[in-house]
């Protein structure tokens, strides 16, 4: 998935931009869907590679590294309140394991921060928050329904 992700994000993806405000940010999909019982420097590290890939190949020095690495920080401890406490540790995180509702709001959590972070080190300065956070916002929403079309073939 990590190379499918990066090609399809850095092919094409980059090149999306929606009233020259939104562009679907793909690769957080990549962060979200690590397994329970991955280890956390596992998905530190892979997080971090994945951004490092998609800085080298989108003039974005730092940008996606940085925030993916927040990401992969953060992933597992909130993966944690969304899992019902009986599953197995080795769950991979869909919307098959985890219903609609739990997944849609803790992609929407994780891609909304990924967001929020990367513009705002886009930006380097909050003298235009508003555009700061329309564009945050529309990247979320263009990121969340490209996930859950994935996520509605994948369980298929």
């Amino acid at each position: 998935m990590f190379v499918v992700l990066a090609l399809v994000q850095v092919l094409v993806l980059n090149y999306v931009w929606l009233f020259n405000v939104a562009t679907p940010l793909l690769y957080v999909f990549f962060a979200i869907t690590f397994p329970r019982n991955s280890a956390k420097g596992e998905v530190l590290v892979w997080c971090f590679m994945l951004g490092l890939v998609i800085d080298l190949f989108s003039n974005t020095p730092g940008l996606a590294s940085g925030s993916m690495t927040l990401l992969g920080l953060l992933q597992p401890y909130l993966l944690e309140l969304f899992v019902p406490r009986d599953s197995a540790d080795n769950m991979e995180v869909s919307v098959a394991t985890l219903g609609m509702g739990k997944f849609f709001t803790f992609s929407l959590i994780l891609t909304l921060l990924y967001s929020l972070l990367f513009f705002a080190l886009e930006a380097f300065n909050f003298f235009e928050w508003q555009m700061w956070l329309l564009r945050s916002v529309c990247s979320t929403t263009l990121t969340m329904v490209l996930m859950l079309a994935i996520e509605s073939v994948r369980s298929k």
